[in-house]
Parts: structure tokens; sequence; C-alpha cells
């Protein structure tokens, strides 16, 4: 599976947030949490929804299903002036991401397996500290093998050193 290598504008969002691990994942809490009030947000651009991960800086040098991260459920806004309460703004940097268009069950870990253990070590990129998100489309149908989604994964150029 081949990404497309794109750049991505500065985006607005709104929702909300949690604390979690991949032990404690409370992503079904987050969403269950979220998705009946998302009418209440103003200014939608789309329909789709953001599924959007902050990870620390250490967070990928040895895996460790315990270490915590911050998990967003998320619209896309043309604007912050109206955000309902128990919710909050969320301004996305915009950069290079390596884009993967999946289609299967949401909770298929191999995918991610993939894209670390095998594409971003053999590929011209590496990890940039920046948020990762899922798009999640007209196409996605929570538990359906037939879903699909857009995994958006923050990259850089390796850093070229020459060899004297």
């Amino acid at each position: 599976m081949k990404p497309l290598i794109q750049d991505l504008k500065e985006k607005k969002l709104a929702g909300q947030r949690t604390k979690m691990s991949l032990l404690n994942n409370k992503t079904a809490e987050l969403w269950k949490s979220f998705l009946p009030r998302r009418k209440e947000i103003t200014g939608k651009l789309t329909s789709d929804l953001f599924s959007l991960q902050i990870y620390d800086t250490s967070y990928f040098d040895n895996f460790d299903p315990g270490k915590v991260f911050e998990k967003w459920a998320l619209v896309e806004v043309s604007d912050f002036k109206n955000i309902p309460d128990k919710m909050e703004s969320f301004l996305l940097s915009g950069g290079k991401y390596a884009v993967f268009h999946y289609k299967g069950l949401s909770n298929d870990s191999s995918i991610f397996e993939y894209i670390f253990s095998t594409w971003l070590p053999a590929s011209d990129y590496e990890l940039d500290m920046r948020p990762h998100f899922e798009i999640l489309g007209e196409n996605y149908s929570n538990n359906n093998p037939n879903s699909e989604e857009e995994i958006w994964i923050p990259i850089k150029k390796k850093n070229s050193r020459l060899e004297i």
C-alpha cells in the first residue's frame, strides 16, 4: 500500500478530547459523547469526522501500550466563534503527511503496524511530531469490513548527511 504525500493547509477544528492509552482505550466513550452533540457545532465545512491523536515526543521510542496520549473527536469549522459548551477548538497546523486510504475494520491494527514497521523505515521520510489523524468520511462505517477512512501520518524528509 503506497500513500499519497500531501501538504496539508492549516485547519480549524472543533470537538471533544480525552486522555487515554491503548490499554485504557476510551475511543468509544469519546465518540458516544461527541456524535450526538456534533449538530450543535455551527459553521461545519464538511460532514467528515476527524479522529485525531497527539503523542508525546517519546511516545514512539519504545512501544508501551500503557503510554498515555490525547485523543480528539472533531469536525472542521470555518471559525471558532460559536464553540458549544464542553467542546474545544483545535488549530491543526499545516505540514507534510503520508495519507493512506484504508478499507477494513477500524480496530484492525495491522495497517498501523505496516505503516510504522514497513513503509516508514523504507521511505525517504521520518515521523514528524505533529498530530496524527484519520478522516472518517461518507464511506466510513464503524465495525464494517467495507468501511473506508484516510489515515494521515505526519512526516518530514529524513536528514541526509554527507559521509566524508
